[in-house]
């Protein structure tokens, strides 16, 4: 077999995988809008109808009157972008620490902090909790902010990752020409990282956006409640109504789908460099 014609199939091979595989996660997504468009008589219909005939645009009003559904919104969008921000200012700056700055202990500290990405999150969190509850945090939506400004684990080793691949020859040369460290990481280093950047934050985004153990632990009012625990509270007032429950489900799944698509290639591109020296 020829070299061209045996590569072809080798990639249209790879092609049908990734189809099918694709396939396994994109079907219940159009099953979930599907259902949010159906009056409930065809929710639970045999064979089931996938086109809704009428579609019910009517569930996505109804679902937003049945729960306070736009401050839920807000709510989780304030928590959610402060929680991105700060996770984008602490993390490339710890990051540059490990990979760039020789420091007594430097290890010692990343190693640290890899192993707390060991451990559960069920075994911190009553401690957590009595602490955030001392200083008078529960109750309020700090727990869900601050903490990030003081970094991520998992996104100081993936920024680690992309600064040990810059070339050290550019912070040797801005040291030639003057530059203090900061201005070395600021004006050079960040700018370099910035798919590695939008990439660790688009994680952040998502974690914190369908978090729901988090304001379940730590938000009592429910002024206060973000869209997971509206909806698992919908779902406990009004567990019959599936059309309406996949309206609202499908409204809070929209945000992280359009910010990925637009933003695809960059996250690509930081996931990718990240594991390449």
């Amino acid at each position: 077999m020829q070299p061209h014609i045996k590569k072809k199939i080798q990639l249209s091979l790879a092609q049908i995988c990734l189809i099918l595989a694709s396939a396994f996660f994109i079907i219940p997504f159009l099953w979930m809008v599907s259902t949010s468009l159906k009056p409930i008589t065809q929710v639970f219909t045999y064979p089931p109808e996938w086109i809704p005939n009428p579609f019910q645009w009517s569930n996505y009003v109804d679902a937003t009157e049945y729960i306070p559904f736009f401050t839920y919104l807000k709510n989780t969008t304030v928590i959610t972008v402060l929680s991105t921000l700060g996770v984008i200012l602490s993390c490339p700056l710890v990051a540059y620490s490990f990979a760039k700055l020789e420091w007594k202990g430097r290890n010692v500290m990343f190693v640290i902090t890899i192993a707390v990405m060991m451990i559960p999150m069920q075994v911190t969190m009553i401690p957590l909790f009595l602490l955030f509850n001392k200083i008078g945090w529960v109750g309020t939506p700090l727990p869900l902010i601050v903490p990030a400004f003081f970094g991520v684990p998992f996104s100081i080793f993936l920024m680690r990752q992309f600064f040990m691949g810059l070339p050290d020859t550019l912070r040797d040369a801005a040291k030639i020409d003057g530059a203090s460290e900061f201005r070395i990481y600021w004006q050079i280093m960040l700018p370099l990282a910035k798919p590695a950047v939008l990439a660790v934050g688009l994680f952040q985004f998502m974690n914190v956006w369908t978090d729901f153990i988090g304001p379940l632990l730590y938000l009592t009012e429910e002024s206060q409640y973000t869209l997971s625990l509206g909806l698992q509270q919908f779902q406990s007032q009004k567990g019959t109504e599936w059309g309406l429950m996949m309206a609202v489900s499908t409204m809070m799944t929209l945000p992280i789908i359009v910010l990925f698509f637009f933003m695809q290639k960059t996250f690509m591109q930081g996931i990718t460099f990240s594991g390449i020296k």
